[in-house]
């Protein structure tokens, strides 16, 4: 079975491209721009990687990420956030982000990031 990612984002445009690029990688992915909607599904749903907005409405990437954790501590939470910080990178670290990326992130990157976090659970 192909490995499980969930994307969630406000901006549609980064969930519909998250979700092009990484089902040409063979992923099946969810995506959610409503971010009470996304964690609703993560407390019924396991999947592999996490890949969350920081700066949601509603719900933030920390409260994603925290969730994750406590139901399903060997999924790989990927945060991206266009408001990058020390304080908010060193608030992802200690709740055990596995990898966080200042927006627009790369293509590439996020692609790599994804096969990282699959290959290390």
């Amino acid at each position: 079975m192909a490995p499980r990612i969930i994307v969630i984002d406000d901006e549609n445009i980064v969930c519909q491209m998250s979700k092009r690029v990484l089902e040409q990688e063979g992923y099946q992915v969810e995506t959610y721009v409503d971010s009470t909607e996304a964690l609703e599904r993560i407390k019924t749903t396991p999947f592999d990687v996490v890949i969350t907005d920081f700066k949601m409405e509603n719900v933030s990437g920390m409260d994603i990420l925290r969730e994750v954790n406590q139901r399903y501590p060997h999924t790989r939470v990927i945060m991206l956030t266009a408001y990058a910080t020390l304080d908010t990178a060193i608030d992802a670290l200690r709740e055990k982000i596995y990898d966080f990326f200042p927006k627009p992130v790369k293509i590439d990157e996020l692609k790599k990031a994804v096969k990282r976090a699959l290959d290390t659970r």
